[in-house]
């Protein structure tokens, strides 16, 4: 990719750090001792260390010896300034990325106002539970487009949520639009994808310099997010000036008061925010079926649970949530099992901190390494099997919720919403169909390979299944017909 370390990557680097290296070893003369970690080469420090893939597994290892992550209040809150993704791309405007102040209090409330609690976010339910039919029904069509048909359920919930959007039933262009920019978000802030995440200096290379690449790459980028967040904010004005546009995110803070410009900037990035909470959820559901094929026991007992409180009448639904604790259980695996953001996303020190007698210098960048937590054989029994009931019995394992989410002031937000969606999506998906693995035309069983993909988001390798109803009655509630919500 046009942007990763070259020969005069290096050399620029190099030149950098060894005016940072003179600057900070001036400044911290009589400093505590730096943390321990891997070797580090003369000038360059540990440059060529940083993995440019799959970076929670050389995080882990580096982990096992050098573990410093511990939460400490607000002094770790502050994100980094990354200069590809964040200022040349421009996701510097979204949650996720965006500096504590009143900006970010802004995004939150109006979170929390519309989607940040059960309550607030039960009104969207018949959403969830109307767009996941739709879902079945789809792949019921068509079992071999599973990952096209979950992105196209994870887009249509986000959009009606977030901007009162219906989506077209194949290849809507909002839903294409939003898969693209967030693929891009996930290569233009995983750490070591981009040498001017590393080096912000190297941004104010002219367009034609050798190596400067990653400025015709950033500013294609920078378009599809500023369509992305235009193009539907767009759709809801319209709507509103029309007298027609239905509940959501967007409309209900849009129309509730006069707002000014500045607002109107907070609503329009608060609700493309929420793309992210689509990702989440549609990588989270492919994994649910990538487990279901390697752990076909847990499947059954999900199925087991669900005829004997449900029935096979009707399909599950949010309300019958508290009734389905296996199936809850189950939800909370996909989440431990899967983490979609396996390094979580970067803190910055907002001033020096003394840990354990070592120094951690304002500025450093701390990586949670979320994927480690979650795998942690201390923490988490046979942490590589996928096995509800450590969520359950009078000793259950740590929830998945507290880590993966966030820390402190940087917990997501939409949880509520990725929540609801990951468990309608387990439970009705569960209710209808068997799920078990490929059989080739030669008849062998194609097993499918436990693995995920590098970037900043993280989805599970592609692989292949057999979807199939599990019955006559199963056949009849997925075409049954969708009531409107």
């Amino acid at each position: 990719m046009t942007g990763l370390l070259t020969f005069l990557d290096l050399a620029l680097a190099t030149a950098s750090i060894y005016f940072v290296h003179q600057l900070y070893s001036q400044s911290h003369k009589n400093a505590a001792p730096l943390p321990p970690g891997p070797r580090q080469l003369p000038i360059i420090g540990n440059l060529l260390d940083m993995p440019s893939e799959k970076e929670w597994r050389k995080f882990a290892e580096w982990g096992e010896m050098w573990d410093m992550l511990e939460k400490k209040g607000s002094i770790y809150s502050e994100r980094p300034m990354l200069q590809m993704g964040g200022e040349l791309v421009g996701w510097k405007n979204t949650l996720v990325l965006l500096p504590y102040g009143d900006r970010f209090k802004s995004y939150r409330r109006n979170f929390h106002r519309s989607i940040g609690s059960h309550t607030s976010m039960s009104r969207f339910y018949p959403v969830e539970e109307s767009e996941t039919h739709k879902f079945l029904k789809r792949l019921l069509s068509t079992p071999d487009d599973l990952i096209k048909h979950i992105r196209q359920t994870a887009g249509a919930i986000i959009l009606h949520i977030s901007h009162g959007y219906e989506v077209e039933v194949t290849g809507d262009p909002f839903v294409e639009l939003a898969d693209i920019a967030l693929e891009q978000f996930s290569l233009s802030t995983a750490p070591g994808n981009f040498i001017v995440n590393l080096v912000p200096s190297l941004s104010f290379l002219p367009d034609w310099f050798p190596g400067a690449g990653f400025k015709k790459t950033a500013r294609e980028w920078a378009q599809t997010l500023d369509e992305m967040i235009e193009k539907p904010h767009k759709y809801v004005k319209e709507q509103i000036a029309k007298g027609i546009a239905k509940p959501s995110f967007t409309a209900d803070l849009l129309g509730n008061s006069d707002v000014d410009a500045g607002q109107e900037f907070d609503i329009k990035w608060s609700a493309g925010s929420l793309y992210g909470g689509g990702a989440d959820t549609s990588r989270l559901f492919y994994a649910f079926f990538k487990a279901m094929v390697l752990f076909p026991d847990v499947a059954m007992n999900a199925q087991a649970e669900i005829d004997s409180v449900i029935g096979q009448d009707r399909l599950p639904s949010l309300a019958d949530k508290t009734n389905l604790p296996y199936v809850t259980a189950l939800a909370l695996e996909v989440l431990r099992w899967h983490p979609v953001v396996p390094t979580g996303f970067a803190h910055v020190v907002k001033e020096d901190d003394i840990h354990n007698g070592y120094l951690i210098p304002r500025g450093t960048l701390i990586i949670p390494n979320i994927w480690k937590i979650l795998h942690d054989p201390k923490t988490y029994a046979s942490p590589m099997s996928f096995d509800p009931t450590r969520f359950l019995g009078p000793n259950p394992e740590p929830d998945p919720r507290q880590v993966c989410f966030g820390f402190g002031r940087r917990i997501c937000p939409g949880r509520v919403l990725a929540d609801a969606s990951i468990f309608i999506s387990c439970a009705m998906t569960l209710a209808v169909f068997d799920i078990s693995k490929h059989v080739d035309v030669s008849g062998q069983v194609v097993e499918p390979i436990v693995d995920q993909t590098t970037g900043i988001i993280s989805h599970p390798t592609p692989f292949r299944c057999s979807i199939k109803p599990r019955s006559e009655k199963a056949l009849a509630l997925i075409n049954a017909e969708i009531e409107r919500s």
